[in-house]
């Protein structure tokens, strides 16, 4: 459990860290999925899932800590971190179905 404003920055700047590479990700597989490299696209997709995963250990290490009763401080790096993983998150959503689009695309113009 983080006792200090500074455990908590640090944890705020290491999800901020996996979910900016995460959406970075998720951009770059757009970009493929544009040049109807799928493999690729997916691939980084795969990226960004793991970068999601390293993002979500620290998120749920706060949330069990304060489902078992110990509280954090609420800094603003901490919300802003929040917001950064849930915009990362709804990027990477939006970028697998933009490469079903573009496979249907792709498929559509008899490539």
């Amino acid at each position: 459990m983080p006792e200090t404003t500074e455990e908590i920055q640090m944890l705020s700047f290491n999800i901020i860290l996996h979910a900016g590479n995460a959406r970075s990700c998720a951009m770059e597989a757009i970009g493929f999925a544009k040049a109807y490299e799928f493999t690729a696209a997916r691939g980084k997709i795969a990226e960004a899932d793991k970068s999601f995963t390293e993002a979500h250990h620290v998120q749920t290490k706060l949330l069990q800590d304060e489902a078992n009763g110990k509280k954090s401080e609420v800094t603003v790096i901490l919300v802003h971190a929040q917001d950064h993983l849930m915009t990362a998150m709804t990027v990477k959503e939006l970028a697998s179905e933009m490469i079903d689009m573009y496979e249907r695309m792709e498929k559509l113009e008899g490539k």
